[in-house]
């Protein structure tokens, strides 16, 4: 016996509504829906408006919208081969008659009864007096009875149709409804604030609309609860460390490095180090990001912190991706920090065994040090009780158990990461909720602009000569590619591969383009270029095969890399001075802007030139964004609002399955940047308030954010 209203509950299993079987569990269980408020969540991907009538007169070839049509003969189906069914209808309006055709839909020819009349909706093919259409959706029309004019397209799955779906939605709606209002997350005046309306109607009007303007409105309110759950979630968690104790740092010592440096600080980095400092002789454990584009001067910012901590008397830690990047970094301490006395120690894989233990037998004594290296830092074996500051470059190529693995090492242990990769302010509120974030939004003086240009494969014989120049002139050379082997799939700068179907993270308009294959183009590479010296780096090489191809590139042996988009962003390499990528279109602005920051970091004139495979307005007008600026952030800005979120929404779709908090369904970073604005400053609102979410008030918010789900919002 199937349970009434009053028996159900929004947390409730999809099996209490009727017609929910078993099977059809298991297929909406495929969409992630398993209770009646993920039905309740599972929000349209699209609407069609039915209410756009139309008579076969006034159509226009190409258009989408409704006819009324009456049936004049009995369907026919036709079996054209195994597999294959043609259904053909007949019908007419008051004007002209139209040919239906449906196809692998046999039950239409019984579903639709000549004589009578029915709604058609879909694209209509017009030629002179011909109109067509194929595989419209139908429905029965009768004049005194009333349909729904906007009706919404569901995400679906195998032995789930739109029907269906939309029959399911309206049951869990009228039990979750029934308690929407009394479990809303949002304070009432966050919703007065912003002009929000109360979720009862949101989540009709996103099912079950009366016109688009309604389903705005709906969608704004849903949106906002998406970004503000996931922000509360992200400064909630933030609130807990900030709270915690840390070690206090004597910050005056930054000033003694300071003043030591052989160049002056710009203003940017003055007041990155300054907040650094200040969290750091807080007594409360610092949580920050610095942030800021290649060559913006991270590093020195680091090293203050590294100093600050060494001087008062604990152990500072390093850790980088890379053994190259890490060695890279120990080199660079050394020099900075030898004149002063402080012991800067290298620990990586590649050590022999016996090292290593001496390494950590002087990590575990205790003894002020500067500790760099890679993953090796946070073995079990490595022991430290000392470590006040952890610095985590490029934090992004680490996850977030590694990450607080390092800084366990020490019970009150700050945490600073760094990122080259500029990120819009709307994306940093949600990406780093839970983090101070410092910006280096200057660059220093004195670095060196990269020259850049855009040419197809006619230039190819003056690209071969222009690498032989820079070569002969005492530079070096990169070329990327984007594959590895002539295949449809591309490497990511992680080493991950993917298909050409995947494209939408770099490209807004999916095309396959030929490939440039990394390990055929550098074996035609050292053909073409005669004694030059070509070398190949990519993701499926083992990491000690890497290190050497890159150390020997770092050290001159190589004059030419060709590599995917696998070299590493930190590493400094001032002989190079020409940066070469194939298949630029394929890459969003961001990741071009990265790769063209390889280059430039010398004394040398540096060049990036982009090949480009395709030619429409499109591509040249991202490409031409490139060639009029060398700021990150406005390059990050324009990829951002010319792509949409990409490799940026990676980073963040990371972060949100994490956390577990929130999935993103309607909210969308581009077109919601205003109301990404508005929802983070409601939920600093919140949580500056009420850090720990204690007050009645908050109740429903504090259960969303600790059950990390939304749905639990409404249970």
């Amino acid at each position: 016996m199937r349970q009434n209203l009053f028996d159900k509950s929004p947390s409730s299993p999809v099996t209490l509504l009727h017609g929910v079987g078993p099977s059809r569990a298991a297929a909406l269980e495929k969409l992630g829906i398993r209770t009646l408020s993920d039905l309740a969540y599972h929000f349209p991907r699209a609407y069609e408006n039915r209410g756009n009538v139309k008579s076969l007169l006034t159509v226009s070839d190409g258009e989408v919208c409704s006819l009324v049509l009456t049936v004049s003969a009995p369907p026919k189906n036709a079996y054209v081969r195994r597999g294959m069914t043609i259904t053909k209808v007949s019908a007419f309006d008051g004007d002209r008659d139209c040919a239906i055709t449906y196809y692998n839909m046999p039950f239409v020819r019984d579903a639709l009864i000549q004589g009578e009349t029915y709604r058609f909706y879909g694209k209509v093919s017009k030629s002179g007096r011909k109109c067509q259409l194929t595989n419209p959706v139908f429905e029965l029309w009768r004049e005194d009875m009333p349909m729904r004019d906007f009706v919404p397209v569901y995400p679906l799955t195998d032995g789930i149709s739109q029907k269906v779906m939309a029959t399911l939605v309206k049951g869990a709606l009228d039990v979750v409804l029934s308690s929407a209002d009394s479990c809303d997350i949002l304070p009432l005046e966050i919703k007065k604030k912003y002009s929000l309306c109360d979720i009862s109607y949101a989540l009709q009007g996103i099912h079950f609309p009366a016109d688009s303007a309604m389903v705005e409105k709906a969608r704004r309110r849903l949106a906002f609860d998406e970004f503000y759950l996931f922000v509360c979630s992200s400064l909630y968690s933030g609130a807990s460390k900030k709270r915690s104790v840390g070690v206090r740092i004597d910050a005056s010592f930054a000033n003694e490095l300071i003043d030591k440096l052989p160049y002056e600080l710009t203003v940017a980095q003055r007041r990155s180090i300054g907040e650094i400092c200040a969290d750091m002789s807080s007594g409360y454990k610092m949580t920050r990001l610095l942030n800021g584009d290649v060559g913006s001067g991270k590093t020195v910012c680091a090293a203050c912190a590294v100093y600050s901590a060494v001087r008062s008397g604990y152990q500072a830690a390093v850790m980088a991706p890379t053994e190259i990047l890490a060695t890279q970094h120990y080199h660079d301490f050394c020099e900075l920090f030898g004149p002063l006395g402080v012991e800067c120690l290298l620990l990586v894989g590649s050590l022999t065994a016996a090292k290593k233990m001496k390494i950590r037998e002087k990590i575990s004594s205790g003894e002020p040090a500067v500790v760099i290296g890679t993953h090796a830092l946070i073995e079990d074996s490595v022991e430290s009780t000392r470590f006040a500051v952890a610095v985590i470059d490029e934090q992004h190529r680490f996850g977030a158990a590694q990450r607080e693995k390092l800084a366990s090492k020490s019970e009150q242990c700050h945490i600073l990461s760094m990122s080259a990769t500029p990120i819009p302010r709307t994306l940093a509120l949600a990406l780093y909720g839970n983090m101070d974030v410092s910006v280096l939004d200057t660059m220093p003086p004195g670095r060196k602009k990269v020259d850049t240009y855009v040419v197809d494969e006619s230039y190819r014989d003056r690209l071969d000569k222009f690498i032989i120049k820079n070569v002969n002139d005492g530079g070096q050379v990169y070329i990327v590619c984007p594959s590895i082997e002539p295949s449809e799939t591309i490497e990511s700068e992680s080493g991950d591969t993917f298909s050409l179907d995947d494209l939408e993270l770099f490209m807004p308009k999916p095309q396959k383009p030929q490939l440039k294959a990394a390990e055929p183009y550098a074996a035609e590479l050292a053909s073409r270029l005669g004694g030059i010296t070509v070398g190949l780096i990519h993701g499926k090489m083992k990491s000690a095969e890497k290190d050497r191809v890159m150390n020997d590139f770092v050290s001159g042996k190589l004059s030419v890399l060709v590599s995917t988009t696998v070299i590493e962003v930190g590493v400094n390499v001032p002989n190079a001075s020409l940066m070469m990528i194939e298949n630029a279109e394929m890459f969003g602005l961001s990741t071009l802007h990265q790769l063209r920051g390889r280059v430039g970091r010398g004394e040398r004139k540096s060049y990036c030139v982009l090949v480009c495979g395709g030619n429409s307005a499109e591509t040249n007008g991202r490409l031409d964004i490139m060639k009029k600026t060398n700021d990150g952030y406005e390059i990050a800005q324009r990829d951002l609002e010319m792509r949409g979120p990409g490799d940026f929404m990676a980073e963040l779709d990371g972060k949100i399955r994490q956390s577990g908090a929130v999935d993103f369904k309607l909210a969308a970073l581009v077109g919601d940047g205003t109301l990404l604005y508005s929802a983070t400053d409601a939920a600093h609102m919140t949580v500056d308030r009420d850090p720990a979410l204690e007050l009645p008030e908050h109740a429903v918010l504090r259960r969303a954010v600790t059950d990390g789900r939304k749905a639990s919002a409404i249970s």
